[in-house]
């Protein structure tokens, strides 16, 4: 079974600073685009980030552009998300994501999640 293991999440005050991590098996982490996704209460799962493999480009959400930054680290298969300038609305459990298509099929692995909460 594949684990995606989730950590940082936390309680910061509105304006502070979080990092969190996933580490992911070596044979997903170097085929799979990594992503971050978060779900806040009585929303549906929303997509924050995504950093395929060595070379290609980033993406987020709108939300959290220019405040957060997805990277990953190849020798640790390990992808992060720097989140800076935090606001209450970022409150959510984020979940690491390894995803790839294949031949028609969609493969995606999660992670258990990992509770973020922002204080006003």
């Amino acid at each position: 079974q594949v684990q995606l293991v989730e950590s940082g999440g936390g309680l910061v005050q509105a304006g502070g600073s979080l990092r969190l991590s996933c580490a992911a098996p070596r044979f997903i982490f170097s085929t799979h685009t990594m992503a971050w996704y978060r779900q806040a209460p009585g929303k549906q799962r929303e997509l924050v980030a995504t950093i395929p493999g060595p070379g290609g480009s980033t993406n987020y959400a709108d939300s959290v552009k220019g405040r957060f930054t997805i990277s990953r680290d190849n020798a640790k298969s390990t992808v992060y998300l720097q989140m800076n300038s935090l606001k209450p609305e970022d409150t959510a459990v984020y979940y690491c994501n390894a995803h790839r298509a294949l031949m028609g099929r969609s493969y995606d692995y999660w992670g258990q999640g990992t509770q973020v909460t922002v204080s006003s």
